[in-house]
């Protein structure tokens, strides 16, 4: 996919104020840990995960969506009334029905020519939504659009530790595909698009590189379709194989990726990607053949929060001064399933 009239205006965040830490998390987890006989600090050992952040109690998406988007529409300076379609893009939404997006909707006041939808693919789904939105852009659809997601860990996390301790047939080895749900971290990102006429950014999305692997698609498995605030999900990972298939998968998309935008390796001058593990991270760039400096973490203070991740990642990223006129960004999704999404950024502005 390539386009020739897209632009990412700007984006907005938010983030939770309560921080957990992995020795939070390992105290809370003691009958665990002294039935199995596990050593203090194996957590972030493993991980690289230091802390991830959770909203209060009760705390609805939408609420927060709502915050992240008036924050990207406030600072591209959008008319909203030019905004012809917003996605909502997280794993965690508010209800199974009406999609979280209607709520989110109102509160912004968008037009009610906007078209409105949740799209769920586990951590790609705001990624989807950007494409989804720039894909109307380059036809002329619509003149802008607003992708915006929020991720809330606590049920999963809090549900994950409630199992582990009240199971008393686990084992070292079957813990294991618990380790990935106690990684999630809570947040919030909102990304406004338009077309090169309305941009006052000249921030270019060139192309956009999607590949299934889905052989892979039992490797990380939620139990039932549940949502809203009531949610008690659990996950099992196979974080290893996951891993490795998922650095296979990207590898393996990335030549496809480059041909796409027209780059060569040695014209990514920065990256931004899905946050999982800092081995995860570094066996990933290796592959990809991307210097670690070029890319921006976010991994070890906020965990992995979902499809918010990459796009909030980059949102930080932004702030902190990594992605600098004139340069060239890949943004590197990769999700279970397994799916793959690429997208191709040269950056110019970023709005005050």
């Amino acid at each position: 996919m390539k386009y020739d009239n897209v632009c990412i205006e700007a984006f907005g965040h938010t983030l939770p104020e309560e921080i957990v830490t992995s020795a939070d998390l390992e105290a809370r987890l003691e009958p665990l840990y002294t039935r199995l006989r596990l050593p203090q600090g194996r957590l972030e050992l493993m991980t690289g995960i230091r802390e991830r952040r959770f909203w209060a109690p009760g705390t609805r998406p939408s609420e927060k969506s709502i915050a992240s988007g008036n924050r990207a529409i406030e600072a591209s300076g959008v008319d909203r009334a030019h905004i012809g379609a917003m996605i909502h893009g997280s794993v965690s939404r508010d209800f199974l029905e009406p999609a979280t997006a209607s709520r989110v909707h109102h509160e912004l006041e968008l037009p009610r020519a906007c078209q409105i939808y949740d799209v769920s693919n586990a951590c790609l789904g705001i990624l989807n939504g950007i494409v989804q939105v720039a894909n109307m852009i380059e036809l002329g659809q619509i003149r802008a659009g607003l992708v915006v997601g929020t991720e809330s860990a606590r049920p999963l996390v809090e549900t994950t530790v409630a199992a582990l301790n009240a199971d008393m047939s686990l084992t070292r080895n079957s813990v294991k595909g618990a380790v990935a749900s106690l990684t999630i971290g809570s947040g919030s990102v909102a990304v406004v698009l338009a077309d090169r006429e309305l941009s006052a950014t000249g921030n270019r999305l060139l192309a956009a590189t999607s590949r299934a692997y889905t052989a892979s698609h039992e490797l990380c498995l939620s139990d039932r379709d549940d949502a809203g605030g009531h949610m008690q999900p659990l996950m099992e990972t196979d974080s290893e194989q996951l891993m490795r298939a998922g650095v296979a998968a990207g590898a393996e998309t990335f030549p496809e990726f480059l041909a796409e935008a027209g780059w060569t390796r040695q014209d990514v001058d920065k990256s931004f990607s899905h946050q999982v593990g800092i081995a995860h991270r570094k066996l990933m760039l290796e592959a990809l053949g991307i210097d670690q400096a070029r890319d921006f973490p976010t991994v070890e203070t906020l965990g992995n929060t979902g499809a918010v991740a990459l796009p909030l990642t980059m949102a930080l990223g932004i702030e902190a001064g990594h992605l600098q006129p004139n340069d060239r960004a890949a943004l590197l999704g990769i999700g279970s399933g397994i799916n793959v999404l690429m997208l191709a950024v040269q950056w110019q502005r970023t709005l005050a």
